[in-house]
């Protein structure tokens, strides 16, 4: 091992110990599932803001979205970036302080449970579908979080992806299964800084090695539609493909995605004050802008040092800042040091989602279908024995679906986002917001939405021309307006389902 590779490992190393003592010291204060999976609601305004986003940004911050803009330049990237950040600020404006005050009133602890309590739904129909909507979607996309962690390591010091991801998963699965909600939370807001740090170091090393920003504007702009928002380019055949008003309506639709996220929904059920969530947002919106308009201008800088000879081109585009740390790590052992805290932000952005995506998921089993389902009752520390051994059976799960190592990160993530939006995107909404939504359109809604986003990706959006949009944005309506239909045609919600409405509603 070299002392670029010894350098790097130190950093990788301190932080992935920060994150399992935090577990640890954690790991004695949960008392039962309600501190394991919301942590008492006592988020601080800081926190939930970064955590929220943090848990939100996965490896596709990092990974994914400077990827994208190295091979197809602006448009595809901005307008998916544009949409996410209306998405962010929407959720934050709109549901946030709403979905705590309403779960709060209902005692709901997870997103199923906060559905099946806001329609006074018995027969535990909400809570199964939704659980398994959770666990369809949940377990590959945390299984793209191992395989990224895979890739990392694999690429960094030669080590066998299969081995570096299991590690991986078994250090993430550790932390979350000791610390429960308030370790992944805390954590995130550690991630969160490291990610920020990360981003900054790469792109103004990035500019200094390709020349300055001028000189990768000019080795980008005699790219065909490279730099263009209404052209994005084509890095097989070096054409321009027009970016149409349907292409750029169905990028954005990303930002819908945000409307049915549980890990990020059950954040804004944490918020220790709902009085202090425009703190949260305020923040939450700015590190998300200004993020992600980092992560794309690292894509376009990488691109740069590649036409420059600085570094190699590239196999994997998803693996730019990876190259690019690589090459800051030949500069002495600080800079391979600062280089581990780069790659450790790559792995924090992994491990803020993942976490999450794990104590959803965990909940969703054990909460949802074991408790409420199939009514198991168990004692507090039964339920918390049962909360833990399932997050680790679903890990399990994970690390099998991120066996390919040829897995690509954005892609799983694009179809989980999808799946998630549509199916949980509008059933929250009209259960926050529209008084006459009743059970049998809250699964109505939940079943279509999450049902087109298969049908329309794999059957419908091979027919081509303006049917190949993102699945999201049909499927998001289809749901919205089966959720509609149905509770317009059945039975009206009962008195006390609406009288807690109008309580909630009448809190400011």
């Amino acid at each position: 091992m070299t002392s670029a590779q010894i350098g790097i490992m130190i950093s990788i190393v301190a932080y992935m110990a920060i994150v399992v003592i935090i577990g640890i010291v954690y790991s004695g204060r949960n008392k039962n599932v309600g501190d394991f999976y919301l942590g008492g609601r006592k988020l601080s305004p800081l926190v939930t803001a970064m955590s929220a986003e943090a848990s939100d940004m996965s490896s596709y911050l990092l990974m994914g979205l400077p990827g994208l803009a190295y091979l197809t330049g602006l448009a595809d990237v901005g307008w998916t970036v544009i949409g996410l950040a209306i998405g962010t600020y929407l959720n934050w404006l709109i549901v946030a302080k709403k979905l705590r005050q309403y779960s709060a009133r209902i005692g709901a602890i997870t997103v199923p449970d906060f559905f099946s309590r806001r329609y006074q739904e018995n027969k535990n129909i909400i809570l199964a579908v939704a659980a398994l909507v959770i666990i369809v979607f949940f377990v590959p996309y945390t299984a793209s979080g191992f395989a990224a962690c895979g890739k990392l390591f694999g690429t960094l010091f030669g080590v066998d992806y299969h081995i570096a991801m299991m590690v991986s998963a078994i250090i993430i699965v550790g932390y979350t299964s000791m610390g429960g909600f308030n370790a992944a939370s805390l954590t995130d807001l550690i991630q969160s800084i490291v990610m920020t740090i990360a981003l900054v170091i790469v792109l103004l090393f990035g500019i200094s090695q390709a020349g300055g920003m001028e000189r990768v504007i000019e080795k980008t702009k005699d790219l065909s539609g490279y730099l263009a928002m209404f052209q994005t380019h084509n890095p097989e055949t070096g054409a321009a493909a027009p970016y149409t008003f349907f292409t750029i309506c169905s990028t954005m639709a990303w930002g819908l995605g945000y409307f049915g996220m549980p890990h990020i929904l059950l954040r804004f059920m944490a918020i220790e004050d709902p009085e202090k969530v425009k703190v949260s947002r305020r923040v939450a919106s700015v590190w998300v802008v200004i993020s992600m308009a980092v992560a794309i201008l690292i894509g376009i800088v990488g691109l740069g040092m590649v036409k420059e000879g600085v570094i190699a081109p590239l196999e994997d585009s998803e693996r730019i800042i990876i190259y690019i740390s690589n090459h800051l790590s030949t500069f002495g052992f600080g800079a391979a040091l600062v280089a581990g805290v780069i790659l450790a932000g790559i792995l924090a952005s992994t491990m803020s989602t993942a976490d999450s995506q794990l104590l959803a998921a965990s909940s969703a089993a054990s909460e949802n279908l074991l408790g409420g389902l199939f009514r198991v009752k168990l004692s507090e520390v039964g339920q918390m024995v049962v909360a833990r051994v399932t997050l680790i059976v679903i890990s399990v799960i994970g690390v099998i679906l991120a066996w390919d190592k040829d897995s690509n990160v954005f892609k799983i993530v694009s179809f989980a986002w999808a799946g998630f939006g549509a199916a949980f995107g509008p059933v929250m909404i009209l259960a926050l917001f529209w008084k006459r939504s009743n059970k049998f359109g809250a699964i109505a809604g939940m079943i279509a939405g999450g049902a087109m986003v298969f049908i329309w990706k794999f059957i419908i959006a091979r027919i081509g021309g303006i049917f190949s949009i993102y699945e999201l944005l049909p499927a998001f309506l289809f749901g919205l307006i089966v959720n509609v239909i149905v509770s317009l045609v059945t039975p009206a919600p009962n008195e006390e389902i609406q009288k807690v409405f109008d309580e909630v509603r009448s809190e400011k």
